[in-house]
């Protein structure tokens, strides 16, 4: 059964007093933070964060904002988000959306790669928005008026996979258009990071 926010409460004041709880592996994908010079986030202050929330096992990964952490079982993806999200608020005084994943979502996120047989030219990258819901069919069918023959992406419950041909910077399918027109929160990493961040909950 998954906690409610007063369940989740009670286990984190057992953990303060190193009780012992089944816990499980999550990682959590910041949008926005450290680009351009706004909403600025140091990744040891980020960890110290995470760790007030009592979550263990706290890892991060570059800076654009990757944490891998320890969580209680039965916590929710949104519920932890949500926490997470609340707490940068609260220490930093903006917001940042969080979109939180377990590490067999994001195993799958790896198996199910629909570009998995494509050999990537130099200047051809591969991305990966994640979403905060599944976009409804009507959204997907409003994108899908937008394809051309520079990228490609495909739409999966709640990823799109993205090749870009002349670099995501390039891209018309960048993470603001795909929240505008899938009308849901995203945020992107590449290929390579995805892969990194799954390794890194294997060591």
């Amino acid at each position: 059964m998954l906690l409610n926010l007063s369940d989740y409460g009670k286990i984190v004041k057992n953990l303060s007093k190193n009780e012992v709880h089944p816990m499980k592996t999550n990682i959590a994908l910041l949008r926005g933070i450290n680009v351009s010079g706004q909403k600025l986030i140091k990744m040891e202050h980020l960890r110290a964060l995470f760790a007030e929330l009592h979550f263990q096992n706290i890892r991060s990964y570059i800076q654009s904002g990757n944490v891998i952490f320890d969580a209680p079982l039965e916590s929710s993806t949104t519920l932890l988000g949500g926490l997470i999200e609340d707490a940068i608020k609260g220490t930093f005084g903006f917001d940042v959306p969080v979109i939180v994943r377990t590490v067999d979502e994001i195993e799958e996120v790896v198996t199910r790669n629909p570009f998995a047989g494509v050999e990537l030219s130099k200047e051809e990258k591969f991305y990966v928005s994640f979403l905060t819901e599944e976009p409804t069919a009507e959204a997907i069918a409003k994108l899908d008026s937008f394809k051309n023959d520079v990228d490609d992406y495909i739409v999966q419950n709640r990823e799109v996979y993205i090749l870009c041909r002349v670099g995501y910077g390039n891209s018309l399918f960048s993470n603001n258009f795909l929240e505008k027109q899938l009308r849901v929160t995203a945020t992107t990493r590449n290929w390579n990071t995805v892969n990194k961040l799954l390794s890194m909950t294997k060591s």
